[in-house]
C-alpha cells in the first residue's frame, strides 16, 4: 500500500500549488526569525516582523486577493491559500499580514467604493501605508452592534466627528496600532441629524509623521502571551474630524445635503451584510490554525520516528516511540483529524472564492458560507490548540525548549480560538442558520429573536425543518440494532449515518426545548440561556458531519491505488475517533451497543497500527521545509 509522497503533496496543495510553493520559498530567508524571536527584545522583534512583512509584500504573495489594477491578482482563493501557507513561518508575521492585508485592506476593498480603492489600495498592497482594523472595544468584543464609539455627522463642515464616548469604549487589542499603523478602519455608531444609523466603518488617520494625530491617543497593550512581534494597542478618539468621504460607503452613504441613504432598507440586515464581507478573516484563521497543527505533528511524528526509548520485551534494542501503541493513539488520530479538516477547509476556501468572485454570490450562498466559515474556524482552531499541546508532550522535555518551536506554537496560536470571534459565539451563528434554515429573517435575528422564531413554529414544522423523521428512515438500515446484521465498523456510509443522526437528533431536541420554554411562559432570554449548551452542541455536531463528508468525498474522488487506500484508513480512523469520543451520547440514544462500542475501540487501535508505517510519509507530504520546522534537536537540521 505504498504511495508517492509528492502525489499526496500535490493533492494537499490543490489548485494553488504554485502559490503555496512560492510562499514556502519566500519564508525560507526569514527562518532565522523563528530561532531569534524568543530572545529578541520586544521592540526589535516588532521591527524584524515589520521588515519581513514588507519584504514579502514586494513579492506580491500577500496581495493576491486584491484587484489587478492595485497590484493584486484578483484571486481570493489563492490569497487564502497563501495565508494558510504563511503560517509555516513566524506567526507574528502571519498575524501582522492578516491585519494589514486581510482586515485593514480587506475592509477598504469590500466596504469601500472606487474612490477609496483608488486612494488607498495600491499603497496598502505595496506596504507603503500600514493600517489597523479598529473594531473591538474593551467593553464590547463579540457584541459589535453595541459599540460605543460614535461618529456624528456635522452637516456644516461635511465632516464626521469621531469620539470615544465611554470609559471602556476605547478600541483595544488592535494590531498595528501601538507602533506602525498610520490609518485605521474605525467601526463606530453613525449619527446623522441626531438619529442613530447603526455601526459603520470610516478611514481615520491615527498617526502623522510617526506621532499620534490630533485628538487621537494611543497606548501599547503591553506584553502578551504570544505574538509579541505584533504591536497591539489601544486607541481613543476625542472629537477627531474626518471628511464625509471617509465613510466606507458601499452599503450606505451620507449625501452632501446630510441625508442618509442605503440600498439595504433593514438596519440589522445592513449590519450583517457589512460584517459578512469580512468572512474571509474566519476562513483565513481556521486555515492558519490547521497549518500550525501540521507543523506540530510534523515535528512530533518525525521525532517519534527517530527517538528510541526502552527495550521491547523480546529485543535488545530500544524501541522507536512511534512503535508504542499509546504513542500511536496520542498522535495518529490527531493526524487523521488534521487531514479531515484540511479537506473541509478546501471546500470552504472554494466556496469563499465563488462568493467573492461573483460565481455564486446569492443571499443563500453568502449565509451558508458565513455559517460554514464560522463552524470550520471553531473546530480547526480548537484542534490546533489540542494538537500542539499533545505534540509538545509527546516530545518530552525537548519539546519544552523554546529552541524547538513548541513554545512559540503554543503561545502564538492560543488566541486563534478567539480571533475573528470566540468559538462558542461562532457556533451560535451556525446554530442560527440550522434552526431557521437560513430564512429571509436570518440577518434580522438576534438570539432572542431566534428563540421566538423557533417557538412560533408548530412542532410538526420544527421536526420537518430539521428533517429528523426522514433521516431516521434513511439510516435505519445503516445503524446498529435496527436490523438482523450490523454494518461493518469500517464503513464510511455507516460513519456518515451516525454523525447525521446525531446532528439531526440534537437539532430537533434543541428546537423542541426552545419551543417548550416559550410555551411554558418563560422569557426568551432565560429560554436561550437554559438551552444554549444544547444549541452549541447541535452546531458542533453539524460541523463534525460536514468535515467528515468533505473527507469522504475527497477520498472517494481518488483513483484506486496506494494513496487512496492509505487515505481511506486515515478517514476511517478519524470517523471512528469522533464516534468513540461521543460514545456516551450514541449509547444513550440507542445507536451504539456496549459490544459495538468495544469493537470501535479495537478497530481504532488496529487502524493506528495500520497507519503507523505511513505516518512519516503523511507528515512529509505537508512539504514543510526543515528550516521552517525550527526544531533541530527534534528533527535534525
Amino acid at each position: 500500500m505504498a504511495f508517492d509522497v509528492s502525489e499526496l503533496t500535490a493533492l494537499l496543495d490543490g489548485p494553488h500549488a504554485e502559490v503555496r510553493a512560492m510562499v514556502r520559498q519566500g519564508l525560507r530567508p526569514h527562518a532565522g526569525l523563528l530561532r531569534d524571536s524568543y530572545e529578541l527584545p520586544r521592540d526589535e522583534f516588532r521591527e524584524r516582523v515589520k521588515d519581513a512583512l514588507l519584504e514579502l509584500a514586494k513579492t506580491g504573495q500577500t496581495g493576491l486577493g486584491f484587484p489587478v489594477e492595485y497590484g493584486g491578482q484578483g484571486d481570493v482563493g489563492a490569497s487564502i491559500a497563501a495565508f494558510e501557507t504563511l503560517a509555516l513561518g513566524d506567526l507574528s508575521v502571519l498575524v501582522k499580514s492578516g491585519v494589514q492585508f486581510g482586515l485593514f485592506g480587506g475592509a477598504i476593498l469590500h466596504l469601500g467604493t472606487k474612490g477609496h480603492h483608488d486612494t488607498y489600495l495600491a499603497d496598502v498592497v505595496a506596504g507603503r501605508v500600514l493600517g489597523c482594523f479598529a473594531m473591538t472595544e474593551h467593553g464590547h468584543g463579540s457584541n459589535v452592534a453595541a459599540l460605543k464609539t460614535v461618529a456624528r455627522y456635522d452637516a456644516e463642515t461635511q465632516e464626521f466627528v469621531i469620539t470615544t464616548t465611554e470609559v471602556d469604549a476605547y478600541k483595544d487589542y488592535i494590531g498595528n496600532a501601538a507602533r506602525h499603523g498610520e490609518l485605521a478602519v474605525v467601526f463606530a455608531q453613525l449619527e446623522v441629524a441626531g438619529e442613530g444609523r447603526g455601526v459603520h466603518a470610516f478611514v481615520v488617520p491615527i498617526r502623522e509623521d510617526g506621532e499620534p494625530a490630533a485628538g487621537v491617543r494611543i497606548e501599547d497593550d503591553g506584553h502578551k502571551l504570544g505574538l509579541n512581534g505584533v504591536d497591539n494597542g489601544r486607541i481613543w478618539f476625542d472629537g477627531v474630524r474626518v471628511p464625509r468621504t471617509a465613510l466606507l460607503n458601499r452599503f450606505a452613504d451620507v449625501t452632501e445635503a446630510g441625508e442618509y441613504v442605503s440600498s439595504i432598507e433593514s438596519a440589522s440586515r445592513r449590519f450583517f451584510t457589512m460584517l459578512g464581507t469580512l468572512v474571509q478573516g474566519r476562513v483565513s484563521v481556521g486555515g492558519a490554525g490547521l497549518t500550525a497543527a501540521k507543523v506540530g505533528l510534523a515535528i512530533a511524528i518525525t521525532y517519534a520516528n527517530r527517538r528510541r526509548q526502552f527495550e521491547a520485551a523480546s529485543e535488545d534494542a530500544e524501541q522507536l516511540l512511534l512503535d508504542y501503541g499509546m504513542h500511536q493513539r496520542r498522535l495518529l488520530p490527531l493526524l487523521a483529524r488534521t487531514y479531515a479538516l484540511h479537506f473541509a477547509q478546501d471546500e470552504v476556501r472554494a466556496a469563499l472564492h465563488d462568493v467573492f468572485s461573483g460565481a455564486n454570490d446569492g443571499d443563500l450562498a453568502r449565509r451558508e458560507l458565513e455559517a460554514r466559515a464560522a463552524g470550520q474556524k471553531a473546530l480547526a482552531t480548537w484542534h490546533a490548540t489540542r494538537t500542539i499541546q499533545e505534540c509538545r508532550e509527546a516530545c518530552g522535555g525537548a519539546g519544552y525548549l523554546a529552541a524547538n518551536r513548541f513554545a512559540a506554537l503554543k503561545a502564538d496560536t492560543d488566541v486563534f480560538t478567539t480571533f475573528e470571534g470566540d468559538n462558542h459565539v461562532l457556533l451560535q451563528l451556525v446554530a442560527k442558520g440550522l434552526l431557521t434554515d437560513y430564512a429571509g429573517e436570518f440577518e434580522d435575528m438576534n438570539q432572542l429573536d431566534l428563540v421566538r422564531f423557533v417557538a412560533g413554529l408548530a412542532v410538526e414544522t420544527v421536526i420537518e425543518k430539521t428533517q429528523v423523521h426522514k433521516l431516521l428512515e434513511r439510516v435505519r438500515d445503516a445503524l446498529p440494532g435496527s436490523g438482523d446484521e450490523e454494518p461493518p465498523v469500517r464503513d464510511s456510509d455507516y460513519h456518515l449515518a451516525m454523525l447525521r443522526f446525531r446532528e439531526e437528533h440534537m437539532l430537533a431536541g434543541a428546537a423542541r426545548r426552545l419551543k417548550r420554554g416559550i410555551d411554558g411562559g418563560m422569557n426568551a432570554g432565560e429560554v436561550f440561556s437554559r438551552v444554549q449548551d444544547h444549541v452549541i452542541g447541535a452546531a458542533r455536531a453539524h460541523v463534525e458531519r460536514t468535515v467528515l463528508e468533505a473527507n469522504v468525498a475527497a477520498v472517494r474522488a481518488l483513483p484506486e491505488g496506494g494513496l487512496r487506500a492509505a487515505l481511506e484508513q486515515l478517514c476511517d480512523l478519524h470517523a471512528l475517533s469522533v464516534i468513540e469520543a461521543d460514545r456516551a451520547w450514541f449509547m444513550e440514544h440507542g445507536r451504539l451497543t456496549i459490544q459495538r462500542s468495544k469493537a470501535i475501540t479495537r478497530e481504532i487501535n488496529d487502524l493506528c497500527r495500520a497507519v503507523r508505517p505511513h505516518a512519516q510519509h503523511l507528515v512529509d507530504a505537508f512539504a514543510i521545509p526543515t528550516e521552517l520546522l525550527a526544531a533541530e534537536d527534534l528533527v535534525g537540521g
